[in-house]
């Protein structure tokens, strides 16, 4: 007689059978410098591939020193608190900031000027501008802002200027450069409703630049459509669901996912938001009282005439987590703690592994954890996208200055680098190699490109795609400026040689949908880019 044990085992064995697989952890780390002498609380990777990385100037004495003997002036700090990292020879040079740029906020100008903006006491109305090269250091501006700047968001616009969003009890904002001396800041009331009183909730809002000129805008728990020229509110979005907050201090992240351009229209416009604490966790925190983080998604198609939220649900619930748009348009979600909120000392539990998330896939099979660091990256932490497809990532530092020792989470000065599982050499065969046009090359607006590539192994050029990607400043959880172009291709990809491949793209339509200046081109293959190339769009 067969026994029931034996059907109790044969009926698992057919479950485990019919079960879809679980995604193997893909990735890998690699510390590139155990120390670059600061903590990198903001980044912004240059189109020169180079990364300028700053904290504050009022941490203390950083661990690396100004050149030459070089002092602030009125200081006797003569330590940096700003460096440039050069990716290709992983050095850093250090570079002399003279007022307080602790949680400021900067985009990156068409002519590739980095613009910096604000930060805390003497920095809270300065504007600094970083132009690189070998000597190069910063420029800076006083009084170039009309109101202090402090957590703010930038965000480049069609017509090559920047808009300034928020700040603490900023509920307002203005445009850098300015247009006249005269020029002001309209107040934004959606600030002021989205506050909530002694917590905030919606500093470092999540903006975007819709296709059609007006800019989504995320702060706390609810989201508008705003028509930033006539100081108006195009569409209000519902709240989220379940009403948590999402933006600092309770600090989760969102992105635009991939514009993928059809005859010069953009149909899908789709915004996700990921990540947080829970109402009153910063209050709980303060009190010595850990809230788990969240562990949602909400996902919505702005572009939708009656757009709703859809819901998910991530592996690893997560604060002061960075989401990263790769080249592939996945989204990498990295860094940040599993309980607590932003915040001096406010976070507990690291969260080591960073998550994909694959847009296209089914709900449900959208995310994958990846292979862990062992660095813990809580509150002053970032990362940013590079060229070559690495994730630079550097910073974490949940003191008022640096401290190494008898701490649960040291300030950390080391720059590591993770190596999503489209580098691993399994799939070297597969990568394409873009040998025109050259990096540093010119497109218009609505021309056409025509990329040439080569791919060692077999090609299935039904599954190639060019992708434009901006550089984004990155801090706090957020990336600004970050966006991710699928261009069309008309499916013109063909063989034109011996492992050497064609296709003709189109280049954006206009600066609604890509502002001009500088961008990452990367062609894609079964998933896998390339190593990118720089363009600049020019109007």
């Amino acid at each position: 007689m067969i026994s029931f044990s034996f059907y109790h085992h044969l009926l698992l064995f057919i479950l485990l059978l019919q079960a879809p697989p679980c995604p193997a952890a893909g990735g890998s780390w690699s510390v590139l410098l155990p120390s670059i002498g600061i903590s990198a609380m903001h980044m912004q990777l240059l189109p020169n591939d180079r990364v300028v990385m700053y904290d504050r100037t009022d941490f203390g004495v950083s661990n690396i020193s100004l050149p030459n003997g070089k002092c602030r002036p009125n200081s006797t700090d003569c330590s940096a608190h700003s460096v440039e990292y050069d990716v290709g020879s992983n050095t850093v040079r250090p570079l002399m900031v003279l007022t307080n740029l602790w949680c400021s906020s900067g985009t990156l100008m068409p002519d590739g000027t980095l613009v910096q903006t604000g930060g805390w006491d003497d920095g809270y109305r300065r504007v600094r501008t970083y132009k690189s090269c070998g000597t190069c250091d910063w420029n800076e501006i006083p009084n170039g802002l009309s109101k202090q700047r402090w957590y703010a968001t930038n965000h480049l616009l069609p017509d090559g200027r920047q808009i300034i969003i928020g700040g603490r009890q900023a509920f307002n904002y203005e445009f850098y450069p300015k247009t006249s001396a005269t020029e002001n800041s309209p107040s934004f009331p959606f600030l002021v409703q989205t506050n909530d009183p002694n917590v905030e909730n919606n500093l470092y809002p999540f903006v975007f630049l819709y296709p059609d000129g007006n800019l989504f805008v995320f702060a706390n728990n609810r989201a508008i459509l705003f028509d930033y020229s006539k100081n108006q509110v195009v569409k209000t979005y519902p709240t989220i669901p379940g009403g948590q907050p999402r933006n600092y201090p309770s600090t989760g992240s969102a992105v635009l996912l991939p514009l993928r351009i059809k005859k010069g229209v953009v149909d899908a416009v789709e915004v996700l938001v990921c990540g947080g604490a829970p109402t009153g966790a910063f209050v709980n925190a303060n009190n010595g009282k850990f809230d788990r983080a969240l562990d949602t998604c909400g996902r919505i198609k702005i572009s939708d005439p009656n757009p709703q939220w859809v819901m998910e649900t991530m592996p690893l619930a997560r604060v002061m987590g960075d989401m990263l748009l790769l080249p592939n348009g996945h989204v990498l979600i990295i860094n940040g703690a599993s309980a607590g909120a932003a915040g001096w000392e406010l976070g507990r539990n690291p969260v080591l592994s960073p998550v994909t998330y694959t847009p296209d896939n089914q709900i449900g099979s959208r995310f994958q954890v990846e292979n862990p660091s062992t660095k813990p990256r809580v509150y002053h932490s970032t990362a940013v996208m590079l060229r070559d497809g690495r994730v630079l990532v550097g910073g974490s530092n949940p003191h008022d200055k640096y401290v190494f020792t008898n701490v649960l989470y040291p300030t950390e000065l080391s720059l590591e680098a993770f190596s999503p599982s489209y580098l691993d050499s399994n799939s070297s065969s597969l990568r394409p190699r873009i040998i025109s046009p050259k990096t540093k090359s010119d497109i218009r607006y609505g021309k056409r490109v025509a990329i040439t590539f080569t791919v060692a192994g077999p090609v299935d050029i039904t599954l190639v795609t060019v992708t434009l990607m901006s550089p984004s400043f990155n801090t706090h959880s957020f990336s600004m400026n970050q966006r991710l172009l699928v261009l069309d291709s008309g499916n013109s990809a063909k063989a034109v040689g011996k492992s050497t491949y064609k296709v003709g793209v189109v280049a954006p339509p206009s600066g609604n949908i890509a502002p001009a200046g500088n961008y990452m081109l990367f062609v894609v293959h079964k998933d896998i880019p390339s190593p990118g190339i720089w363009v600049q769009i020019r109007r």
